[in-house]
This record gives C-alpha cells, structure tokens and sequence, in this order.
C-alpha cells in the first residue's frame, strides 16, 4: 500500500468512527424522546375519551385540539422509529443468498394490499441466477420500502413488473411500475435524509433502503417520467462463489 493511500484509508477510518459516534448519538436521543412522547399520547388518548361526547361548541372545539395532538404525536412517533432504524444501520453479516426468494418474499407479503388496489404484480425472477452476498433481513427491509412505495404511486390500480437478471459485473433488480412518475427534481432529491412529498412521510424510508443497498456493496438508481412510471435498478457486486 502506497503512503497515499495509506493516508486516504486512514482519514476514511476516522470519518467512519465518527459518523458512528454521531449516528449512536443521535440514536440515543431519539430513543430518550419516545418515552416522553408516549406519555403525552397517552394522556391526549384520555383526554380524548373524557371528550368523546361533547355536547357544546367549546367541548367540540377541544376534542378537535385534542385529535389534533393525537395525529401530531403518531406522525412523530413513526418519525422516530423510522431514524432509529436509519441511524442504528452498522455493518451487515453478508453470507450468500437468493435475491430470487427475497424479492418474492416481498410481493408475496404485499399480494393482498396489490388485489385490493387493482394492482398486478408480474415476476420475471432470473432461475439461473447466481447467489449473493447479502444479509437477508435488512435487505428483505429496503425492498418492502421500495415496493411500498411503488404501491403508493399507483393509487388507481397498474402494473409492477420485478426483474432479476445477471449483468456484467454481478446481478440486479429492476422494479418497474406505472404509476404518477416523478419529475426530474423529485427524483434527484427522493433519496435525500427527511425529503418527501407526502403527507406526513418521514422522508426516511427510501434513504435507508440505499443505505441498506450501499452496506451489501450494491447501488440503487431510479429513471421516472410523469404520468408513466417509476423504475427502481439495484445493482449487486460479482455473485460469491460457494465453494
């Protein structure tokens, strides 16, 4: 290893420790405020209960207050679960394993909320596809995120189409719908920490599912056009061989 180099891992090394410290930190106070806040959810449930047959206008008046501090502690709540699991992310035990079984796993979960939406799920799963390397919960979470939210742009029913193919260098994922589509902005962000476009989204799903691809060595990106669709590709690194 060149002296260059050297100091290259060297300062990598260093900047890792500390985004540990700090992702450890942050992990701890995001922990430390759910016990507060689910007192205060608590106690605005019974708040809710004492007015749940208001009768007079003032009575009205506070039940909606009240409703209003219910909708606000959930939205933070799953605000918090959703940076704990961000910020808690370390490094994965990768061992190899079927992409095939996992995305399937995954449609299989979401069959029942696809009929009920008039969506259909078409599998073209690659039988020859080699194993990876991957850790097969943490992964099985990014892809739940990603479909969710395929599932979510396509409100009026369509098509998602999960693809696995092998490529020059490993083997990836195409997850293809036809939903809304993005323009050219949102898709630029929707990986950003806390950006999103939905009504109380914790603009954290779809930054943890690519930090979950990044720790299996893969790389994620996505092609959309407004009105058309939305396609997501993840690329893994050369299949392991199992000796």
């Amino acid at each position: 290893m060149t002296e260059s180099s050297s100091k290259t891992e060297e300062v990598n090394q260093r900047l890792r420790i500390q985004y540990n410290e700090l992702a450890e930190l942050a992990g701890s106070l995001a922990h430390e405020i759910k016990n507060p806040l689910s007192v205060i959810r608590m106690n605005m449930e019974l708040l809710g209960e004492d007015f749940a047959d208001a009768q007079t206008p003032e009575e009205r008046r506070a039940l909606t207050k009240i409703e209003t501090v219910q909708k606000q502690c959930t939205r933070l709540e799953n605000l918090l679960r959703d940076f704990l699991k961000f910020a808690r992310l370390r490094e994965l035990e990768l061992s190899p394993g079927s992409l095939n079984e996992v995305v399937d796993r995954v449609l299989t979960f979401f069959e029942p909320q696809a009929k009920q939406s008039d969506i259909e799920f078409i599998r073209f799963l690659d039988p020859a596809l080699p194993s990876i390397k991957l850790d097969e919960q943490t992964l099985h979470a990014a892809l739940l995120n990603l479909v969710k939210n395929s599932l979510e742009a396509m409100p009026d029913g369509g098509q998602l189409l999960a693809r696995t193919r092998l490529t020059r260098h490993g083997v990836a994922l195409d997850l293809i719908d036809t939903g809304c589509g993005m323009d050219s902005k949102t898709a630029m962000r929707m990986f950003e920490t806390f950006f999103s476009t939905k009504n109380g989204g914790t603009g954290l799903g779809l930054p943890t599912a690519r930090k979950i691809i990044e720790a299996h060595g893969g790389r994620i990106s996505v092609q959309s056009e407004v009105g058309r669709g939305t396609q997501f590709t993840i690329e893994f690194p050369q299949p392991a061989r199992i000796l």
